[in-house]
């Protein structure tokens, strides 16, 4: 288990933080986006929960555990000595079950469908486009270095994820583009 006791350790002051095996690095480093934007996601996620409850709010607590999962993985290197914690592609596969599960009982869509609706489904929305963001830095990340696969794989099925539950939490109500209505 993680114990902080101390939060404030000015150690960052100067522009640089510490990894999970001890490197320093500066803040502004790709590792350090990603980490920041995962958990910034994380937070996305919090609001979202807001607005759910039964088995949408469990999964998303499972997806907000997921994410602390990812953070500890991206916080220590690949190339790293120290065995670390690492995302799984069971976690990957639970996403995929989810969504299939989600979605079986959702009508086909025609149309591109606008982000909104319900409170709830404009917060997964939001979501979806952070992970997506997210799952961006990832790849650029791991064009300069070594990077658990899995992790790009996973935050690819959380936006699929959350643009399906925001069909769910719409219950049918998308609001559905209309290309050129507003010419």
């Amino acid at each position: 288990m993680v114990r902080l006791d101390v939060i404030t350790t000015r150690g960052g002051d100067g522009g640089q933080t510490s990894l999970g095996d001890g490197t320093r690095v500066r803040k502004d480093a790709l590792r350090i986006e990603a980490i920041g934007v995962v958990d910034e996601l994380n937070a996305t996620l919090g609001l979202l929960r807001l607005h759910t409850e039964g088995e949408t709010d469990a999964m998303l607590a499972r997806i907000q555990n997921d994410l602390f999962d990812l953070g500890a993985d991206l916080c220590v290197p690949e190339d790293s000595s120290r065995d670390r914690l690492r995302m799984a592609d069971s976690q990957c596969a639970r996403l995929e079950a989810e969504v299939a599960a989600m979605n079986e009982g959702l009508p086909p869509l025609r149309s591109f469908i606008l982000p909104g609706g319900t409170p709830a489904a404009a917060h997964a929305h939001l979501a979806r486009t952070v992970a997506r963001r997210a799952e961006r830095i990832l790849v650029a990340l791991a064009a300069t270095e070594p990077l658990n696969p899995v992790a790009v794989r996973y935050l690819n099925r959380l936006s699929d994820h959350l643009f399906v539950a925001s069909r769910v939490l719409n219950a049918g109500g998308d609001i559905l583009w209309v290309p050129g209505a507003a010419r």
